[in-house]
């Protein structure tokens, strides 16, 4: 079923970056839709998918999250970024991704959007073979609370993508006034999985169990399918989705269409 909600469809390619610099485009895309300059360029009713990955890997923590579960002199022995997201949700290990973000100004509630940003991935995993399903409600948590607060890959919330009842797609918001971001991983293999070693949990039940949790309740695409795609083939999956549930040809943008905007609104969301 074509999605209605958007007349003009935007892609972004941005290749591979820092965990500041991959938080800092989302930080100045947004800011660029609340003050409405990104619409005054292209137009009213449009939106913008960006696609990216990490070099090197990151941890990234929820906005409001207490940074302290996550062992930092380990981070960074490994060479591991830790930064903070504007969205909220819970700490995530960028490894092996493939990773998109969302903007659109909309009047439409929270859930909605959520659902029709799954919806095209759940596209562009068709393509691959994969038959993802939503996640009807959200599951029960459960287990050491401290483990409970720290991952986001353990936990899945409703219109979220699940295979054979395990969690390939982990994804967070945030809405300001009408304007969304949302951020999201699809994890290539099952680095994912060593976030429980880069935590302060690291040691004794509380490790084993998050441990457990991790393989128990995520999965990712080389343990589906066998293999690792490619990350410009994920790329092509996913504008053709768009385009597919959008019912419009996108239109692909690069980092220097938007170098003024992205300088403008450098220091613009925090």
């Amino acid at each position: 079923m074509v999605n209605t909600f958007f007349h003009k469809v935007y892609c972004l390619d941005s290749g591979f970056n820092t965990g500041e610099e991959n938080m800092a485009i989302d930080r100045q895309l947004m800011a660029a839709f609340l003050d409405g300059r990104f619409q005054q360029r292209y137009g009213r009713d449009c939106c913008l998918w960006r696609f990216y990955g990490w070099h090197p890997y990151a941890v990234t923590i929820g906005y409001n999250q207490d940074i302290s579960g996550i062992d930092l002199l380990k981070c960074r022995s490994e060479g591991i970024d830790v930064v903070r997201r504007p969205t909220g949700g819970r700490a995530v290990f960028h490894a092996e991704e493939f990773t998109y973000s969302f903007f659109a100004e909309s009047l439409a509630q929270n859930s909605e959007l959520y659902r029709m940003v799954h919806e095209v991935i759940q596209l562009a995993l068709e393509s691959l073979g994969i038959h993802a399903l939503f996640c009807r409600s959200t599951l029960p948590q459960q287990g050491d609370a401290a483990s409970r607060a720290v991952s986001c890959f353990t936990a899945s919330a409703r219109y979220e993508l699940q295979v054979e009842g395990r969690k390939l797609v982990g994804s967070a918001q945030r809405k300001s006034r009408n304007v969304l971001l949302q951020h999201g991983s699809l994890p290539l293999s099952s680095r994912h999985k060593e976030l429980c070693s880069l935590m302060t949990l690291s040691e004794g039940d509380a490790f084993e169990e998050m441990t457990s949790e991790m393989e128990r309740k995520t999965t990712s695409l080389q343990e589906i399918l066998g293999y690792i795609p490619d990350y410009a083939q994920l790329s092509r999956l996913m504008r053709s989705a768009a385009e597919k549930l959008h019912g419009v040809e996108t239109d692909e943008l690069s980092i220097c269409n938007l170098q003024d905007i992205l300088e403008q609104h450098e220091h613009s969301i925090h």
